[in-house]
């Protein structure tokens, strides 16, 4: 007879416990990248993304030329956060279905006796969403990076709005696996998206309340004219703060609801409420009064808060971040000015950039008509049709004297203001159509200017400037400088300045709009 002795097995030590802590790590991690790899392959995630890229990539290719060459940073860096929404929805509801695996297929049994508990799964499921996160950042990064490499580029960017995309993508697979858990029915996605259609359209009434707008991942606030960037008062650090702690807690609930009771689990937990409820409280809070009163103090008097520098005779003056375009309003002048006679062609101008006073970041700004002596408003935008809208800016002043005694012409000044605006531009004849709001070429219409309003073109002028830009250039000039002080008087009517200028005389009186 044999006898066996049967040790006592070896308790496990710190080493042992060590081990198997990475060994599940490292399960936790292999099984997100096998997650990541089939959450590619599934079609909503496949197309959308693709689309995100289409999207991206006319952005930065298809619109080279007009405003887009010069950019402003701290606009550029919100326009960022709209693109990858439909692309965050694909990625919540594949990250749902995903997590939902085992139960859609009946292998909730099978998969309760492997070696990963469903706590661990539930956070391989929530990091396989982490590297579409990161895609998502590396091509907002590659918005931001071309926009600044721009020659025109001017502004700075914040850290905390490039950050909104790839964190809002982060949520979404966040809230996608929290759903798989809480709610584990195929079309729990479906109602959440329908609640917060819902939700969306009872609360857009208008009211612009600030805490409950800065809820939704992202709040753009586009489409506004641009403002000098510590104007613009948006709390994106806490907003950043707030989406990566509700995501966290996101994450945490869902492994919560899996079964996990960890210690770490716990406290991972209350930090993440705290930080999303710290983001909460932090962005909730409207405009401070200090920021109201920087921004009527920077609206009612730019020249407390500008850069001013001298080019060529005339001043520049602009606020610390557009200091980069005097160089191309210089220009502008310069041809203008070549072009005027009498003294006009060696008026000193004061060029100023002005802004309204700011109550929300989506409206363009219409200032009110500067009355200082040769004076000439500039806005915030530059490039397409911002370059002949300033030219002709310059020109009224020149011809006027002032942007509000400009209101008042209706005779041979409004010919010769066009005249000076047009007669060195590229394509004059294109340009005076599209600073028309009709865009037309024949009858009365309003010019767009430099302060967002309009100067009133009747149809005998536009008739009058059609005809002296078929003429040679350098012959209407000289005609123009010529009879300079004819053409700015107020009692020389358009049909004067034709003849003065040898074109045909239009039939009929003046009908100049309302300005």
């Amino acid at each position: 007879m044999t006898t066996v002795l049967v040790k006592n097995p070896e308790t496990a030590g710190p080493a042992d416990h060590q081990r198997e802590r990475g060994t599940a790590t490292a399960s936790v991690f292999a099984l997100a990248a096998f997650e990541a790899r089939q959450l590619l392959l599934q079609i909503p995630v496949l197309v959308f993304g693709l689309v995100y890229l289409a999207y991206v990539g006319y952005g930065l290719f298809g619109r080279d030329e007009g405003m887009d060459a010069y950019p402003v940073l701290h606009d550029v860096d919100r326009s960022t956060q709209g693109g990858p929404e439909l692309f965050a929805v694909a990625l919540l509801v594949c990250a749902h279905r995903a997590a939902l695996l085992d139960r859609r297929r009946g292998l909730e049994e099978q998969f309760g006796v492997l070696a990963m508990p469903p706590a661990r799964r539930t956070l391989a499921h929530a990091l396989s969403v982490v590297p579409f996160a990161l895609g998502v950042a590396l091509v907002v990064d590659l918005q931001f990076a071309w926009a600044a490499l721009r020659p025109g580029a001017v502004g700075h960017g914040s850290v905390f709005e490039l950050a909104v995309a790839p964190l809002a993508v982060l949520l979404a697979g966040a809230v996608g696996v929290l759903l798989a858990r809480v709610l584990p029915h195929p079309a729990a996605p479906l109602f959440l998206l329908l609640a917060t259609g819902v939700v969306t359209s009872l609360l857009s009434d208008g009211s612009g309340t600030r805490g409950v707008d800065w809820l939704w991942p992202a709040v753009a606030e586009n489409g506004g004219t641009p403002v000098p960037g510590e104007l613009l008062g948006r709390p994106a650090g806490w907003h950043a703060l707030y989406l990566l702690g509700f995501t966290v807690l996101a994450v945490c609930v869902a492994m919560w609801v899996a079964g996990s009771r960890a210690r770490v689990l716990k406290a991972a937990t209350a930090v993440a409420l705290a930080a999303a409820v710290a983001g909460v409280a932090g962005q909730a809070p409207r405009d401070s009064a200090a920021l109201q009163a920087a921004r009527k103090a920077e609206a009612d008097h730019p020249a407390k808060f500008q850069t001013c520098v001298e080019r060529a005779g005339s001043r520049y003056c602009a606020y610390p971040d557009w200091t980069g375009w005097t160089v191309d309003w210089a220009g502008v002048v310069h041809r203008v000015q070549s072009e005027a006679g009498g003294d006009a062609a060696t008026t000193r101008l004061t060029i100023r950039q002005r802004i309204e006073e700011i109550t929300d970041l989506t409206t363009d700004a219409t200032l009110p008509t500067s009355s200082a002596p040769g004076t000439v408003t500039v806005g915030t935008q530059w490039g397409g049709n911002r370059v002949p809208e300033f030219a002709v800016g310059v020109a009224r002043v020149l011809v006027a004297g002032s942007e509000q005694a400009s209101q008042e012409m209706c005779d041979a000044r409004v010919v010769t203001t066009m005249w000076l605006a047009l007669a060195t531009d590229p394509t004059p004849t294109a340009t005076f159509r599209h600073l028309r709001i009709d865009d037309s070429l024949k009858g009365s219409a309003a010019v767009l200017t430099p302060d967002g309003g309009s100067m009133s073109v009747s149809a005998p002028q536009t008739q009058v400037v059609r005809e002296l830009l078929r003429e040679p250039h350098d012959t209407v000039a000289a005609r123009v400088k010529a009879h300079w002080q004819q053409l700015v008087s107020p009692h020389t009517t358009t049909a004067d300045a034709a003849r003065l200028l040898g074109v045909k005389v239009p039939k009929g009186p003046d009908d100049c709009l309302a300005g």
